[in-house]
């Protein structure tokens, strides 16, 4: 699917309609009532390996595991990624699930920080392991993960995108 120019032109008409109305001024802003993300969770097909790529190839240490309270015989294990966040996965044993594919409202993917010298080494790391990835704007890196997930890393700090501030 291609987007034409006159649509080019009317999506971004529509995105400075919509941050007119909707983005106030850094000043004008209440503070969020949330007090940050507790965890994203998602769901793995294999447990191991999931911890194996998570914690043996990006270096995200497994820091939890136990039986979901959600779903007998489910396991709920939970990663490590900085300053109190963590990732969370989920297997959901006997029941057939598809392969992952992306919907609206579901997931695209999940956006890591790690500073420029990790970049680095994770970048090396994903070549060693011949696992592919797209590299955008000499910051991002974009791949999939064990079930098939769209993950990037991210060399820009928090509340960064490109070298600009975000909020």
């Amino acid at each position: 699917m291609t987007i034409t120019t006159d649509q080019l032109a009317h999506l971004a008409e529509r995105r400075a309609e919509l941050t007119a109305q909707y983005l106030a001024p850094r000043a004008e802003r209440p503070a969020s009532t949330a007090r940050g993300v507790h965890h994203v969770a998602l769901i793995s097909s294999d447990v191991e390996r999931t911890v194996q790529f998570f914690q043996g190839v990006l270096g995200f240490p497994l820091i939890e595991m136990f039986e979901n309270r959600d779903y007998v015989g489910s396991t709920h294990f939970f990663f490590d990624i900085g300053h109190g966040n963590t990732l969370a996965y989920f297997d959901l044993p006997g029941l057939d699930l598809g392969p992952y594919q992306e919907v609206l409202g579901g997931h695209h993917h999940l956006a890591i920080s790690v500073e420029r010298s990790t970049w680095e080494q994770l970048k090396d790391r994903l070549e060693q392991e011949k696992i592919e990835y797209a590299h955008v704007d000499g910051s991002s890196l974009y791949f999939r993960g064990p079930d098939g997930e769209r993950l990037e890393l991210i060399s820009d700090p928090l509340m960064e995108m490109y070298g600009n501030p975000v909020g």
